[in-house]
């Protein structure tokens, strides 16, 4: 048994990589930063009809490739890796996962192959710091659903052309789709601009329900989980990258006539920073195998990904602020811009103590009251 993704993986890890350097470069985040809708249109058509990246995992029966979430997580390390601005986290790691994970066929038939082809930009949406216990509130009507309700931070909320969300009905939680204009949409002013984020507003919006309303808390939660571990993969991309940045700077910034990475101190924040990204390396892929093999032992997988990686990203991009010394301080550095995306990506979808709290609850250890 290995967790290190196999060669067809690496295979797609070399050529989106290439693309990558050439279509989200530093200049072009910073351009894409400052646009409305925060991606480009010609790019994200080359990501779905040249890559397939959004139909990754999307069955073959409706229009993608059938992988594994192995396959996706590399693909998420690299997009972490160069801050990509696209939709791809919204519509493939929340929305296509949550729809996958209610199993309602129906729905898969009508949304599974837009996504796929890259004409249906997704995301996933939820009132409240927990995804499974939304504020927002759904009530039968008319043969149809009714949402009420703010799902305060949502990604690509106001661009998508779907919007699943989670609601609670009288009978428990359920995933309801809201078409595009369905709900009001206001753009935040993130502290990460590279990734746009709206606050959806639905004041009595038809929806269709997806999957039984009230049955899907596991499968919800699966999906929930799937999405932890893709946003670690991305974590663990940014990492590397950051990684990377601060030792080439190490070996080729001069002080006091010396290359600065021949000081000890330096030298010993490096080397912490190359454990913190190995262990984060070894969660993020474990997560990522464990999802595609042993989904049952999942919930372990993505609690220990979701507080690990969360805290080696922002250690280590401050890390490599503090070793690029004033330079790593100013806009023009793209140090920053890792920061923000870390410090953003902390929050969302759990917090690291909320993780730890949870694995302890799975692990059934007992609670250190101080």
């Amino acid at each position: 048994m290995t967790f290190i993704p196999g060669p067809e993986a690496e295979e797609l890890r070399g050529v989106l990589r290439g693309f990558l350097e050439k279509r989200s470069a530093e200049a072009e985040v910073r351009r894409l930063m400052e646009t409305e809708d925060g991606y480009d249109p010609a790019v994200w058509r080359q990501m779905a009809e040249e890559l397939g990246l959004p139909g990754l995992i999307v069955p073959e029966e409706h229009g993608g490739s059938g992988a594994t979430l192995v396959e996706l997580g590399v693909v998420f390390e690299e997009m972490g890796r160069s801050l990509c601005c696209s939709p791809l986290f919204g519509t493939v790691a929340l929305a296509a996962n949550a729809l996958l994970a209610a199993g309602d066929e129906e729905a898969n038939r009508q949304h599974l192959p837009g996504i796929a082809d890259g004409t249906t930009r997704a995301t996933l949406a939820w009132g409240g710091p927990d995804p499974l216990a939304s504020t927002i509130t759904a009530s039968p009507a008319n043969g149809g659903w009714r949402l009420a309700g703010t799902a305060e931070v949502v990604v690509d909320g106001a661009t998508a052309d779907l919007v699943l969300v989670l609601a609670g009905t009288p009978d428990g939680l359920g995933l309801f789709a809201v078409t595009a204009g369905g709900a009001e949409a206001t753009p935040l002013t993130p502290l990460d601009l590279t990734r746009k984020l709206a606050e959806l507003r639905f004041t009595a919006t038809p929806a269709r329900a997806v999957g039984i309303p009230g049955t899907l808390d596991e499968e919800l939660r699966t999906a929930v989980d799937r999405a932890v571990v893709l946003l670690a993969c991305e974590q663990l991309g940014g990492a590397q990258k950051v990684l990377e940045m601060t030792v080439e700077y190490a070996n080729t910034r001069v002080q006091f006539g010396r290359k600065i990475g021949s000081f000890q101190a330096i030298k010993h924040r490096c080397a912490d920073m190359l454990v913190d990204v190995e262990s984060a390396r070894s969660v993020a892929y474990s997560g990522a195998w464990t999802a595609a093999f042993e989904p049952e032992n999942l919930p372990v997988s993505a609690c220990l990904a979701g507080s690990l990686c969360s805290e080696v990203y922002t250690r280590v991009t401050l890390d490599n602020i503090q070793n690029h010394g004033g330079i790593g301080f100013t806009w023009e550095h793209p140090a920053h811009l890792y920061f923000k995306r870390a410090k953003s990506s902390q929050l969302f979808l759990g917090s690291p103590t909320k993780h730890r709290a949870r694995l302890a609850g799975l692990l059934d250890i007992p609670e250190v009251v101080a």
